[in-house]
Formats: C-alpha cells, structure tokens, sequence
C-alpha cells in the first residue's frame, strides 16, 4: 500500500513510525513533512492546507490510503475532497471537524445533549463581554471560537487579565477571524486527563490516558505551550473514572453526532478535567494530540493501519485495540524562547541507537545537516514497565540529544509519579 500522511511535525512522525510496522506499507510520503522525517517517509513540502495540491499528489501517486492528521486541512475538508476523488481517509468529514474548529458549536452540543461541561456564555461583541465580565466569577477562561495553533485559551486569575484577554481577542484580532466570537465558561479545577479513543462513528474504542504539560517550565510555570512533555497512562484516570466517562461522555458525544448528522470517524480527542462533581470536558480535538500522541502510540499494541481502516469502513466493532501494560513518557526539546521569539537553523545531533524514539517536529534538511526550524524541535520518548522508568530513560536520552539553543522541562512525569505515590 501506498500512504500519505498529512501533516508535518512530532505527532505525524509518531503516526508514520506506527503505519510502517505494517508489512503491507510499500511506501509513506508525508505532506509537508520535515527534514527529521526523511528516514522514515518521503519528504514532500506540500502544504497541509494546500488542498488542491494534496488531491493532485493522491491521484498522480495513486495513494491507497489517506491519514489527515492536523486540525486545519480537516475543518477545510482535505477528507471530504479526497473521499471524493475514491481515496479513503483517516479522520472526519468538515462537518464532523467543526468539533474542534468552532468551540461555540461543541459547547452547544454538549449543552443540547446533556454532556458535562464548564458553564459557559458566547459572545459576538467586545463590548456584550466587557458588561457581563463587570459582574462574572473570577477566575475565569476566554476562548476564541476558531482554531487558534492550540494557544486561543486564556486563563484570567484577575477582572483586568479577563478584560485585557477580550480585548486583545476581539479588538486587536490576535488570532484573527477565530476570535470573532468568544465563548466565557466558568473557570474548572481538577486534574486534567487526555483521552484519544478510535471510532467509526457507533462504536468507540479508547486509548490509553496521558497527561500533558502545557508551561514552558518547571513547576508549570511560564506562558501555555503546544504541549512541552507527556506521559501514559494518566494515574487520575482510574477504571471507576473510565467507565463514567464512556457512559456520560464519550458514547453520547459520538451519537449526538451522529444525531446532528455530523457521524464522527477518525481520532476523537477528549481534554478532561476531574472535578470534585465528576469528570466534564474542558475541550474537543477533531485529532490525535501533540505531544499525548508521542506516548500513546508506542504503548498501543495493534496494528495502527488495521485499527485506522476500521474507522474508515465502520468495522471498529470487530478491530481489537490492546496496549501493553507499561508506561511512556516523552518529553520536548524547543528552541530556547518559545513560545515567544526564538532562533532557528542550529544542527540536531541525535545519536543513531535512539532515533526510533525520537520524534523530529521543527527541523528541515540543509546539506545532508538536520537543523532546528521552529520552536518545539524534537520529542525524546522512552517505554518502560514503570512510570518512574520511562521517565528516567526519557531524561538519559535528552541528554544524548543536543543542539545549540536546546531547552527542555526537567519536571516532566513529576505530578503523575507524585500521584502514584499517594494512590
């Protein structure tokens, strides 16, 4: 078979390692790719929202099968487009991805169906937000509707933080159009649990828990990242909590789906919070996540392209999906700087013995040279029969990897080794 896969950072390079287990895969071509991909896929540098692009790359190289990875190409309709032209895909139809592409939608599901959530109101104006935030409990969380690069949620601990987050939203266009309509929900606590589950539209099949870690540094401070380490499984994630979230939450989001003629298939993504009166959704992705996708996949123990095509063709029912009973850890190295400014074009030195583990998300190629281009560079991962012992593996690897400018939280797994601790 011949795979392409959309996307071009650490969680497509996690995807692309799984897909070639499979003794089928004759070839991976990754659309755009990045440099650190090269050895595993080839490297194309179309866009993942150039879609005419995409559709003329499938029918020249007769692709099989599709797996549209990132948020924008599927809220654009990359899976619709392709599904048109007979080639099949991993991941929902637009009208299925607005899920993650309007969070006024999804929290309007999940009020119309009853799935628990954050009290939440929207607004279309800066001024309708300003008089209700006069009065409104604080802290609280402003999110712009659209798709934001995952960073258009801002915690405001203050009336002023709550007031300065709309204006820079709705009045300064900090992420553009998605942030001309705002939701403001009640303000949650709670260990966060991130669940992937597989379906095919009726039946869904959960991956195992992670646990992110969204501050640049240390002790979860700093500014929110797109993620800077993770680890599975989640130890807040009991079997009790498990059972209560397939049956409040994650079957009825798949049939009021299905209900509102919006039939899901592909990666759900549901961020958790377990508060004090039970589990509820802090938010829906249309995908796998980065970084929970660099743990997820190496503890999974079926083989991805026979679990993927089962969601494809409605079978998931009779797919087993198994993991294996150890733990992941994987952590970031970025480029000193970000989230913020930072410098780029250093070369990445990865020792050979370890370049299974890690995944390249921010590189190019330039004379034979693997160099930083963005700011999460790379994701160190490691499995181990304990928690404790992937991290630690994790950690030993880091220090194998270097390039100039590197770094990276060293408290990646902290809360969670904690958590197992006290449990």
């Amino acid at each position: 078979m011949k795979i392409m896969v959309i996307g071009g950072g650490g969680r497509e390079h996690a995807i692309i390692k799984k897909l070639k287990e499979n003794k089928t895969v004759e070839k991976i071509y990754a659309l755009p790719g990045n440099g650190g991909m090269a050895r595993d896929a080839v490297v194309t540098g179309i866009g993942a929202k150039e879609l005419d692009k995409i559709c003329d790359f499938a029918r020249d190289n007769a692709i099989d099968y599709a797996v549209v990875a990132p948020d924008d190409p599927l809220v654009l309709g990359c899976v619709d487009r392709l599904e048109a032209m007979g080639v099949p895909c991993f991941g929902p139809r637009a009208n299925a991805a607005i899920i993650e592409g309007s969070k006024v939608f999804s929290k309007g599901l999940m009020k119309k169906y009853g799935i628990p959530t954050a009290e939440y109101s929207v607004f279309d104006s800066a001024e309708a937000a300003y008089e209700y935030l006069k009065d409104a409990p604080i802290p609280t969380v402003i999110k712009a509707d659209g798709l934001a690069l995952g960073k258009g949620v801002i915690i405001a601990s203050t009336r002023e933080e709550a007031l300065a987050a709309v204006k820079e939203i709705m009045q300064e266009g900090k992420f553009g159009a998605s942030g001309n309509r705002i939701v403001i929900e009640e303000f949650l606590t709670g260990p966060e649990v991130s669940v992937l589950a597989f379906t095919d539209g009726t039946t869904v099949k959960p991956m195992v828990s992670s646990m992110d870690h969204k501050r640049a540094h240390d002790g979860d401070t700093g500014l929110n990242t797109g993620g800077m380490g993770t680890v599975a499984p989640n130890p807040y994630y009991t079997e009790s909590i498990a059972e209560e979230c397939m049956e409040k939450i994650f079957l009825p989001t798949i049939r009021a789906m299905k209900a509102e003629g919006r039939e899901f298939r592909g990666c759900l993504y549901f961020g958790l919070m377990l508060t004090a009166d039970g589990p509820k959704v802090i938010e829906y992705n249309c995908r796998f996540g980065d970084p929970e996708t660099q743990v997820v996949l190496p503890l999974l123990r079926s083989d991805l392209l026979t679990v993927m095509m089962a969601t494809t063709e409605g079978t998931l029912a009779d797919c087993p999906v198994e993991f294996s009973e150890g733990s992941a850890a994987c952590v970031i190295m970025a480029s000193a700087g970000y989230p913020e400014a930072y410098k780029s074009g250093y070369e990445i030195t990865i020792p050979e013995d370890i370049k299974d583990e890690v995944y390249v998300a921010g590189a190019r190629l330039e004379d034979g040279r693997l160099l930083t281009a963005g700011g999460r560079v790379l994701g160190v991962s490691a499995v181990a029969h304990t928690l404790d012992g992937a991290v630690k593996l994790a950690y030993e690897r880091c220090k194998r990897v270097s390039f100039e400018n590197a770094f990276y939280r060293h408290d990646i797994g902290a809360r969670a080794l904690m958590a197992k601790k006290g449990s």
